[in-house]
């Protein structure tokens, strides 16, 4: 049998935005993920979109029609509460024109052996 260990007091990190989005001329899923990984966050996933708007409410989408090159991006990432709303105020500086997101949650991984 697998043995889990839980981390109860987990947080969910999100950050939606999208692919033309740039901080200081790079790609903003770059910056966000090296700041992510130098802010010691256990792990971080960069998902595109195949179709969002946000409060622009303009419509991205791969739609054959309606090709975009500024699909919506999120960036996923989980970690223990303290080390997830210590990166928040980088977050927010880099992602200004993003929405972030939080949510409480329980981590439950391997433990070796």
């Amino acid at each position: 049998m697998v043995s889990m260990e839980t981390i109860p007091d987990g947080r969910l990190l999100r950050v939606y935005f999208c692919e033309s989005d740039r901080h200081d001329g790079h790609p903003l899923e770059e910056a966000i993920v090296e700041v992510l990984q130098s802010s010691g966050i256990s792990g971080a996933t960069v998902i595109r979109g195949v179709a969002g708007y946000g409060g622009s409410s303009i419509l991205h989408t791969t739609h054959v029609l309606r090709l975009s090159e500024d699909l919506p991006l999120v960036i996923e990432a989980v970690d223990t509460s303290e080390k997830v709303e210590a990166v928040l105020p980088k977050l927010a500086e880099i992602a200004s024109d993003g929405l972030i997101t939080t949510q409480q949650i329980e981590i439950h991984v391997r433990e070796p052996g």
